[in-house]
């Protein structure tokens, strides 16, 4: 069943309907005033980064945030619309991944600000190199949306890469800064410590590929591509598996034989799964590396429970550096 490419109009137009309802549910309901800055991201992933620079300053609200959901897939409800409708600062993955909020931005008429996260990483198409002032955060009434179809050619697991990561948490805290500038001090500090946090993953991942450079890895699929690849080690598995297995289509008889022969080779030194996406072909190479006692590594697309963006990514890259030297 593909994952992507599903009707925005009709998606957005349910949406908005459902919100409408919502909305005269809750008309007479009083939200409390706490004082704090609401944000909302697609993901864990992003609110717990939120949460970190802006400290008690912010209520950071995640609308996936289970490991057991596709966020490619996630439907949402009545709730995550009031609460895009409600937000101060919303924080998307962009790049095709998360379409959803898209659709909970243009239904509620939102008119915060929104960071995008694909929209720092240097291999943005727009981007050339990495621009801090360009990418990211548009300014008031100016972000499009609706319009964030998959890239081709694009990554979009943008937060698989550490670099890029640092500078979604500058974004941050920029308009933190911007919606309450009293605070600003606090904010640079808090994202300062998350910077030299950012800093030890970078040096581990230069650590690997200092002692690894050029192994191959099978990836099932590209979410983990990026850390993978600042490891230094090279993702030989053929595009049509990995492209068949993101898009949840077949992988076809050929493709499976050819990804069969590569992990049988005696040269893949680890293969790495999606936990949270799979299906038959996914399982069987899983199933051959096992026989063949390759290594195998699962990495989710949202943050586990208990942990910290920074605790996770050193658990992943720790994990690497295990699975090379079982």
């Amino acid at each position: 069943m593909p994952r992507r490419n599903r009707p925005f109009a009709l998606f957005a137009l349910g949406l908005a309907g459902a919100l409408a309802l919502a909305g005269c549910a809750s008309a007479n309901a009083e939200e409390p005033d706490d004082g704090r800055i609401h944000v909302v991201a697609s993901t864990n992933v992003y609110a717990q980064i939120a949460a970190e620079v802006g400290g008690d300053l912010v209520d950071a609200t995640a609308i996936v945030s289970s490991t057991a959901q596709d966020p490619h897939s996630f439907e949402p409800s009545a709730r995550d619309q009031l609460a895009v409708q409600r937000a101060d600062l919303i924080i998307e993955n962009g790049g095709g991944y998360d379409p959803f909020l898209d659709a909970l931005i243009e239904a509620s008429g939102s008119k915060a600000p929104v960071i995008t996260a694909a929209e720092f990483s240097p291999d943005w198409p727009e981007n050339a190199g990495h621009d801090d002032e360009a990418a990211g955060s548009e300014a008031e009434g100016d972000h499009e949306h609706g319009d964030h179809e998959h890239v081709e050619g694009f990554n979009e697991h943008v937060w698989y890469d550490p670099h890029t990561v640092q500078h979604v948490a500058e974004g941050i805290a920029a308009e933190l800064s911007a919606l309450v500038p009293a605070e600003t001090s606090a904010i640079e500090a808090r994202v300062t410590s998350f910077a030299a946090g950012i800093a030890d993953l970078e040096a581990s991942l230069a650590a690997i590929a200092t002692d690894a450079a050029g192994a191959d890895v099978f990836l099932t699929e590209p979410v983990a591509l990026s850390l993978v690849e600042a490891a230094g080690l090279v993702n030989v598995a053929p595009e049509a598996f990995t492209e068949a297995v993101e898009e949840g289509q077949d992988v076809a008889p050929s493709t499976l034989l050819e990804s069969l022969k590569l992990l049988r080779s005696g040269d893949v030194r680890i293969l790495i799964a999606n936990s949270q996406t799979g299906g038959a072909e996914t399982t069987e190479v899983i199933s051959e590396a096992d026989s063949l006692s390759i290594p195998v590594i699962e990495f989710s697309e949202t943050l586990p429970d208990r942990q910290t963006y920074l605790s996770w990514m050193k658990a992943n890259i720790e994990a690497l550096a295990g699975a090379l030297h079982p």
